[in-house]
Formats: C-alpha cells, sequence, structure tokens
C-alpha cells in the first residue's frame, strides 16, 4: 500500500481523518461527520482495517474505530495531515 493509494479516495481520506482527529469514533459520527452514506463508510473501514491503518474494537453492541498506531505509517499519515493542517 502506498500513499497515493490511501489518498486517492476522498471518502477514504474524509473517514480516516475523522478517526485520527477524535482518537476513536463509532460508526454514526463518522457517517454523521464525514457526510458519507453507510456503504461507503463501511467499504472505506474495511480498506483502511485491511491495511492495519485502523483498528475495530467491540464494546457490547458497538462498534468503535480507532488508528493502529503500533503501525508505523498510522504515524507518518497523520503528521501529514496535521502538517497540512487537516486534523
Amino acid at each position: 500500500m502506498t500513499l497515493e493509494e490511501i489518498f486517492s479516495s476522498k471518502g477514504r481520506v474524509k473517514v480516516l481523518k475523522v478517526v485520527l482527529r477524535r482518537g476513536e469514533a463509532n460508526l454514526s459520527t463518522i457517517i454523521r461527520e464525514t457526510g458519507l452514506n453507510y456503504i461507503s463508510v463501511i467499504k472505506h473501514l474495511n480498506y483502511l482495517k485491511h491495511y492495519d491503518i485502523i483498528e475495530e474494537i467491540n464494546l457490547g453492541r458497538v462498534r468503535v474505530y480507532r488508528p493502529k498506531w503500533v503501525n508505523p505509517r498510522v504515524r507518518y499519515i497523520e503528521e501529514i495531515l496535521r502538517t497540512l493542517g487537516e486534523v
């Protein structure tokens, strides 16, 4: 996975920014703050989970998504977005 692949989708970047800015977010929060529909958000979350950018935590019936900080790429991505004033 390259930075181009991560940043190639505006929707994916929106989802990632919400998760990075909040530290963790549930599905409803991500949908509300990105303005994307359920299917799009799930697609982007699955992509980001597949590449270990975010992780899913089950808290009872609620799924919470948060950055996977053990992956050094996540810190680089956050630094890029923070430098650009996006997070």
